[in-house]
């Protein structure tokens, strides 16, 4: 029985589903990303200046799903095999059909994801966000926009576990995966979306 604890009570819906993926499982999908994604370092301009991202990335799903993000344009590259595994999976536990998937590799402590939410038009009105890791476990933050008196949520996320963002979720919460001065290996996160342009 696959069981979630919920992280909000509040202005949307996060679940997170431990040891969704079994440790062998968990093992196999990180060598098979690592070596078959085609990882890309995309640059953001500030103050003037191109400075490359904290992070290499990746960007799958059906043909000519366009996805843009701090002034980065992406065109889907099409699946392969162990994305469309790990796609099944998740749908057949949330009953929902994604179509594009955003892979971003931390390679060290240093690379990161600075609080944002996902909230681009093409995601539609209340973007729905599967998020997989895989590899080194890295600290999860959300915090409310508006409420600053709530405490900021934190959760590790851990080899081949699943989170699930929607609802209202990313009107009012923003997230994060802050950088660390401990050494740590590796880690792959899929955020599994649904693009709403054609």
């Amino acid at each position: 029985m696959i069981i979630s604890k919920s992280l909000i009570n509040i202005d949307g819906e996060v679940l997170i589903y431990p040891n969704f993926f079994s440790l062998e499982e968990s093992d196999k999908l990180l060598i098979d990303l690592t070596n078959r994604i085609n990882w890309q370092q995309d640059h953001i301009k500030m103050y003037g200046k191109l400075i490359p991202l904290p992070r290499l990335t990746a960007w799958y799903g059906e043909p000519n799903k366009y996805y843009s993000y701090s002034g980065i344009s992406m065109i889907s590259q099409s699946w392969i095999p162990p994305l469309l595994y790990i796609k099944k999976r998740i749908e057949e536990l949330s009953n929902i059909e994604f179509n594009s998937v955003l892979i971003n590799r931390y390679r060290h402590g240093q690379d990161s994801m600075a609080w944002h939410s996902d909230d681009e038009p093409e995601l539609g009105k209340n973007p729905i966000i599967a998020s997989v890791s895989l590899g080194e476990t890295r600290r999860f933050m959300l915090r409310h926009k508006y409420k600053k008196e709530l405490e900021k949520v934190k959760i590790d996320l851990t080899h081949g576990s699943f989170l699930l963002m929607k609802g209202t979720t990313q009107h009012y919460w923003q997230h994060q995966i802050s950088k660390t001065k401990t050494i740590v290996k590796e880690r792959i996160n899929l955020t599994f979306r649904i693009i709403q342009n054609k």
